[in-house]
């Protein structure tokens, strides 16, 4: 894979969004302050016509729309894989990914094109900060003040890049990846549909293709609050469903940690195949 130093790259951030409609706007004017702007902004909506282009800060984005099937699961991956070939399409050198409820650091941008720059062969994540209740928007000019990476990722210092990371530990929150690896690692499966898998699926399609982990101590974001429940209890059946596809795809179960919470509050239980509603 050939190095894009010394070439002035392209950056294309994707979203994929439904609903989130405030999230999405902050994160907007957060892209803006960026210390770099990005050359293309797209934001796929999943079955939400109420998202559209706007221009925020003399920021513009693109809107594109992927429907939802009748069964309501969100399509994240195919979602995802349009909105890289979007920019792709576009010209981009660099594809960063960011979820609708993420804030982008100032950092965000330029650090993901550095690494790229650098390590064109290495799938980048970045440290993400989860912010309390009721910060998000209005906290824009004081984000690194609310510094405050999730501990269960890696953290390096900003201006710091570490390589060699565990694919399992990928998540698609906060990351970036050059046309070439994209191209190489072909994308999200989109056998995986709804809640779950997906990215696991994604890091370790990566390493399989040849691809490193690396983690950007620059590329913070900060995550805006949104109710959750722990363990996923209404994504159950999406859980169940993508996890045996994981399986079949690498010969074992993802998502332990909330199997186990349902199999203790007796929604599933385990089979010689995994884990089955109860």
């Amino acid at each position: 894979m050939s190095s894009l130093r010394g070439s002035p790259l392209r950056v294309g951030v994707v979203t994929v969004a439904h609903g989130r409609h405030d999230h999405l706007r902050h994160q907007h004017r957060g892209l803006a302050r960026s210390d770099r702007l990005p050359e293309d902004y797209v934001v796929v909506a999943m079955g939400d016509p109420e998202i559209s282009a706007r221009t925020l800060d003399g920021l513009g984005s693109r809107v594109v729309p992927v429907a939802v099937p009748p069964d309501g699961r969100l399509p994240l991956a195919a979602a995802r894989n349009l909105g890289a070939r979007t920019v792709l399409e576009s010209g981009a050198d660099v594809v960063v990914f960011l979820d609708v409820d993420c804030l982008p650091g100032r950092e965000l941008v330029a650090a993901y094109a550095d690494a790229a720059s650098r390590e064109p062969e290495v799938l980048w994540s970045g440290p993400v900060t989860y912010l309390p209740p009721g910060r998000g928007g209005a906290d824009l000019d004081r984000l690194d003040e609310l510094d405050d990476p999730h501990p269960a990722r890696p953290a390096p210092a900003r201006g710091e890049l570490v390589t060699g990371g565990d694919p399992d530990l990928f998540w698609s929150l906060s990351f970036a990846v050059s046309a070439e690896g994209w191209a190489r690692v072909g994308g999200f499966c989109e056998d995986y549909t709804g809640y779950g898998g997906e990215d696991t699926d994604f890091g370790r399609s990566a390493v399989a293709a040849g691809l490193e982990m690396g983690w950007v101590g620059g590329a913070r974001a900060y995550h805006q609050h949104h109710p959750v429940e722990s363990p996923p209890v209404r994504h159950l059946d999406d859980i169940l469903r993508n996890g045996a596809l994981f399986c079949e795809r690498w010969g074992e179960w993802p998502m332990r940690g909330w199997l186990t919470a349902f199999e203790e509050q007796g929604l599933v239980r385990r089979t010689a195949e995994g884990w089955e509603r109860a």
